[in-house]
């Protein structure tokens, strides 16, 4: 199980921002994960698929779209258009989730599906199978640098388990409160793909950030099965 590490955008300096997605990918980063929001979900208002063309410009790196929106099919064409890898809609978000999460596979991207802490694994039992990527959030969706939600490790645990019970081989992300205190033990409770941005951006050297959490990762997941 190879583990990824993804910078969040939101937290890097925007008026540098292709200096910014070069120094975590010169230190190893696996993706670049962007967070979309629109002000109703969450309430906050950040990039759009414009931004994500921007990227698509300057790098060939996967570009790990997270929607924090209402109504996300919306956004599924605009995104595949913009060079949009993978493409994670909530779970909470539409009443047609696997309607969406094919549509997404159609337009070309990778479909994730993602919950929020207090949204149940049950939300996403009958999708596990045909995703490529499970996202548990670890803080309430809207704002960076927010405090890691403690119960979110046992969460991350389960829903490894619901994951290898499918036979799936979808990424396991984490998003929220990611630091060199708390991702060993994510990565010991099953996630392989961890986003990270005050942590990293916020860093005096970021590409030195992303080594020092794939290591820490690492050596907790090695430690794991070793055991």
């Amino acid at each position: 199980m190879p583990i990824r590490i993804a910078p969040s955008i939101l937290s890097a300096d925007l008026a540098r921002l292709d200096d910014e997605v070069r120094r975590v990918l010169e230190g190893g980063a696996d993706q670049i994960h962007v967070d979309v929001m629109d002000g109703r979900f969450v309430p906050n208002l950040t990039f759009g698929a414009p931004v994500v063309q921007s990227l698509r410009r300057h790098t060939d790196a996967l570009l790990d779209c997270h929607l924090m929106v209402e109504d996300p099919e919306r956004y599924i064409e605009p995104f595949a258009k913009a060079g949009a890898g993978i493409l994670t809609i909530h779970a909470e978000a539409t009443r047609h989730l696997e309607r969406h999460l094919t549509a997404i596979r159609e337009a070309g991207m990778r479909p994730g599906v993602a919950i929020n802490p207090a949204t149940p694994l049950s939300a996403i039992e009958e999708v596990a199978g045909a995703v490529d990527l499970v996202l548990i959030m670890t803080v309430n969706p809207g704002f960076g640098g927010q405090q890691f939600w403690e119960p979110g490790t046992d969460k991350v645990r389960r829903a490894r388990a619901l994951l290898d019970a499918t036979g799936s081989a979808a990424m396991l992300q984490v998003d929220g409160g990611v630091t060199r205190e708390t991702i060993g033990r994510l990565a010991a409770a099953g996630a392989d793909t961890f986003v990270a941005g005050n942590a990293i951006y916020g860093s005096p050297d970021p590409a030195a950030e992303v080594r020092t959490l794939r290591q820490r990762a690492t050596e907790a997941a090695e430690g794991i099965r070793s055991a």
